[in-house]
């Protein structure tokens, strides 16, 4: 019997490894490494990586408001507690690991906190296209959860704003124009606004619009991962640079972030995909919006040091690692519990 269940679960592992590499999104990723490696003359205007980007964040943030009308408040409650409790601890416990384990002073250790505390759009929206390819869709509200997510670069901002109090650079930016610009982020304004949109209409308005926000999505995501692979293939020699404290970090972070994600969502009820894509969110690492706060308030903070890890390193680990591994930790976490 015992045997049965270990070449079960033996199996449904490597299905879920399987199903995530053969993915045309982990495909496209490792092109776009290759075609930078070989020195490719392949390129995406930026205008074009702009506009896919608005339209990916906007097209998951309409659907996900269109199934909330649907749900109601009432089962969000927890999840939302649960998230929130991950936006102060993440930013703060990746400060503290990146002054102590890898020794950045203030301004890049915050640098790097906000980036990590706040989350990548792509990771999020792989760890949705792996559990529907597994058959086992999340819970339709899971953007609003990225949407408080996103809250964490307040925390690691008001961190280094606090340790730097005393310095002259602490009254370059106002905690209200930090908040202010948050709230202006790209990510910020697409995701509420189309949760707000969705959640108006409902099904029966999102229905006019369904071929271009979903019927044409995964084409579009499997665009931006081919650029996504040139993007964190560029990082590699400054990776190289920077030594191995932060890869440990880059990989080590994700990893505890994810687990904790998961653990935290499946005490407040989420389902097996639900707590797995928490756990896919709270693991990742803004590589577009966040680091545009980080030059405004932190501008003494190095761009390659928290680029590189977050682009350079834990993206790419994400997406062709970690999350197969944060499916197998849900699965076994809920199995354990029932």
């Amino acid at each position: 019997m015992l045997l049965d269940r270990g070449i079960t679960h033996t199996m449904d592992t490597v299905e879920i490894i399987r199903t995530s590499f053969l993915s045309p999104l982990v495909l496209a990723f490792l092109v776009g490494m290759a075609a930078t490696l070989l020195k490719s003359e392949l390129e995406f205007p930026q205008p074009v990586l702009n506009a896919i980007s608005i339209y990916l964040v906007f097209s998951i943030a309409l659907k996900g408001g269109t199934e909330l009308s649907a749900v109601g408040f009432g089962a969000i409650w927890q999840p939302a507690l649960a998230t929130l409790a991950l936006v102060l601890f993440v930013p703060s416990a990746c400060y503290v690991l990146a002054r102590r384990f890898i020794g950045l002073d203030v301004p890049n250790a915050a640098g790097i906190a906000a980036l990590y505390g706040s989350v990548s759009s792509v990771t999020f929206l792989a760890a949705l296209s792996l559990a529907d390819r597994l058959g086992d869709p999340a819970e339709p509200f899971m953007p609003v959860l990225v949407s408080l997510m996103e809250w964490g670069i307040l925390v690691a901002l008001f961190i280094a704003r606090w340790r730097m109090r005393r310095s002259q650079s602490d009254a370059a930016v106002p905690i209200r124009e930090i908040v202010i610009d948050t709230l202006r982020g790209r990510s910020v304004v697409l995701l509420l606004g189309g949760l707000f949109i969705g959640y108006v209409v409902g099904e029966p308005g999102f229905q006019s619009i369904k071929p271009f926000f979903e019927d044409a999505f995964r084409g579009v995501l499997t665009l931006f991962l081919l650029e996504m692979g040139m993007v964190a293939a560029r990082q590699l020699r400054e990776f190289f640079r920077l030594g191995p404290r932060l890869l440990i970090f880059g990989i080590g972070m994700p990893i505890f972030n994810g687990a904790l994600g998961i653990v935290l969502g499946t005490l407040a009820g989420l389902s097996v995909s639900g707590s797995f894509v928490l756990g896919a969110i709270t693991a990742s690492a803004s590589y577009i919006d966040a680091p545009a706060a980080v030059r405004a308030a932190l501008p003494q903070a190095n761009p390659s040091i928290y680029l590189t890890s977050s682009l350079g390193i834990t993206f790419p680990f994400n997406l062709l690692i970690g999350l197969p591994v944060y499916y197998q930790l849900a699965s076994s976490l809920h199995s354990l519990l029932r």
